[in-house]
């Protein structure tokens, strides 16, 4: 009995180490769930990335700050005309982004800079030429390719800015295993030449 009301008494003659210790506690599990979420949203649900090359002009710039939906295709296979973030083929530790041009089982065929998807002329406001010439050279993919046909569960992949791209004519296929995600809004853009914000860019989405 003695020792019951002795804690008692300890206990009322320090009210603030409970409430102190409480709210360490209240802070302290709040950031540990706060960075499980951000781990599993980083995870599984969106993850931000930023573009670091001209390879997909004008669609994205330098300097664009974009997020991906990484958890679209665990409900639905890629389409035409899809962005997408994957693990480079060659490289696994490195990160592309590129168009979906031509999905599973469909004829690719680039002539002189026209691309053909199953010998049907594919229109493609989004891709952009900016050098003139056509390479005739029989070893190079850049400006006629093929006529080949996407294996099962691969996609052939193209940059926009053509004559800029590294991309599925000079690697291959790309194993849909490798994809990462689904680019869908820009949510910074810096500028580095003017060394000012897009303000403009911000916002925009992916496509």
């Amino acid at each position: 009995m003695d020792e019951t009301i002795k804690e008692d008494q300890e206990q009322a003659s320090q009210p603030g180490a409970k409430s102190t210790k409480s709210v360490f506690r209240q802070y302290t599990e709040a950031v540990i769930i706060a960075v499980i979420l951000a781990l599993v949203i980083r995870t599984f649900v969106v993850q931000a990335f930023k573009i670091p090359s001209g390879s997909m002009l004008q669609t994205l710039q330098v300097g664009d700050h974009i997020l991906v939906n990484k958890f679209l295709y665990w409900f639905t296979d890629p389409q035409h005309g899809d962005i997408i973030v994957f693990k480079y083929p060659q490289d696994e530790e490195r990160d592309f982004i590129k168009r979906v041009i031509a999905l599973s089982g469909e004829k690719v065929e680039i002539r002189e800079k026209q691309v053909y998807i199953n010998d049907k002329p594919l229109t493609e406001p989004y891709a952009i030429h900016l050098d003139p010439a056509t390479i005739e050279n029989p070893g190079s993919p850049r400006d006629s390719f093929g006529p080949v046909v996407v294996a099962p569960g691969q996609l052939f992949m193209m940059g926009d800015n053509r004559d800029y791209s590294m991309d599925s004519r000079f690697w291959g296929f790309l194993d849909m295993k490798k994809i990462k995600g689904k680019a869908f809004v820009i949510y910074w853009s810096w500028d580095h030449e003017r060394f000012r914000p897009r303000w403009e860019r911000i916002g925009m989405l992916v496509r």
